[in-house]
């Protein structure tokens, strides 16, 4: 085994150019974990946030420091011999940075509890695009609003990431799905299983939706005070779930006062979850997009891309071919 890889690292907090491409030391595979290779890298929004000095960048240990959440590749090491996934399986799933160093880079070490087989139905490339964003999805709209039948859900930003999965996890448990979404991606939205649509460029939400059972908010305050609005579309006692960290500072209070059910969401890292969804991946009831590809070296030019908002589905690095 190689000792040292290429990686995307992290020196300082700093706008896109910030990162540089290094030759890092591999990381050592112990106890109950695998060396996988990676093949492709999920980019997200709490990668941007870690790189400009917010999300965990509190919590890197050290600089130079590799981010990514999200990977796919070909396991090197397992954690043992008669384990069943091997050397040469193609597995996915989510690295817990920064407990453990990142993605971006050639090969990662990651808890043997949070890796599965790659769909076989999905290139590396596809599968990548998946963890972090459909876990999110899954525990948020499966887990905490419990979508079943009847229900009116409310999802903000359906066409992002996390949003495209949330669309599609609500419609396949039958919930009555409303999403928010700039024009030209409401005909896609429809096609993922939303019922209803609401262009945000020309209609405020608040005048075409009521009486929803669950908002999942993924856009928080940031932008037109969207949180605030959410409250006043849910029935009485209805449930807001919101998301992206620092969102919404005075989201507790708020839904308090307007008397709604209320929390935030931390994604984990859920083999046994990413599971379930590997099998809906593999029989297409539930897909990934993948808006842009970048190369491992253009992973400033990938960062910038995310953070013009105008992503539908993911983007993912190019690390290696497989």
């Amino acid at each position: 085994m190689q000792k040292t890889m290429r990686a995307a690292v992290l020196e300082h907090a700093g706008d896109a150019d910030a990162f540089r491409l290094a030759e890092v030391a591999t990381p050592d595979r112990v106890n109950a974990e695998f060396l996988v290779k990676v093949v492709a890298a999920g980019v997200n929004p709490i990668d941007a946030k870690t790189r400009v000095g917010r999300g965990v960048f509190g919590a890197i240990p050290r600089f130079p420091s590799v981010l990514g959440h999200d990977f796919s590749g070909v396991v090197v090491e397992s954690p043992y011999r008669s384990h069943p996934i091997k050397p040469g399986d193609e597995v996915f799933g989510m690295v817990m940075v920064p407990r453990y160093s990142g993605s971006y880079a050639e090969y990662v070490s990651v808890p043997s509890l949070s890796v599965v087989r790659k769909p076989s139905t999905l290139s590396h490339i596809e599968a990548a695009g998946a963890p972090l964003a459909a876990l999110t999805a899954w525990g948020m709209v499966v887990e905490v609003a419990k979508a079943h039948e009847g229900q009116r859900m409310l999802i903000h930003a359906g066409s992002g990431g996390v949003g495209h999965f949330a669309v599609q996890f609500a419609s396949y448990f039958g919930a009555h799905v409303i999403a928010t979404a700039s024009t030209s991606r409401l005909p896609w939205l429809r096609s993922l299983g939303a019922a209803e649509v609401v262009d945000y460029t020309t209609t405020r939400f608040e005048r075409a939706v009521r009486d929803v059972d669950v908002v999942i908010d993924l856009i928080g305050n940031v932008h037109d005070d969207t949180g605030s609005r959410s409250l006043s579309v849910l029935r009485p006692g209805g449930l807001i779930i919101n998301a992206p960290t620092g969102s919404w500072s005075t989201f507790e209070a708020d839904a308090a006062a307007a008397g709604m059910r209320h929390t935030d969401f931390t994604v984990s890292p859920d083999g046994t979850a990413l599971a379930v969804i590997a099998r809906l991946l593999e029989s297409a009831n539930v897909r990934v997009h993948v808006d842009q590809i970048f190369a491992l070296e253009q992973v400033a030019a990938a960062h910038r891309a995310l953070e013009t908002g105008h992503t539908r589905g993911k983007i993912v690095l190019k690390v290696a071919e497989g």
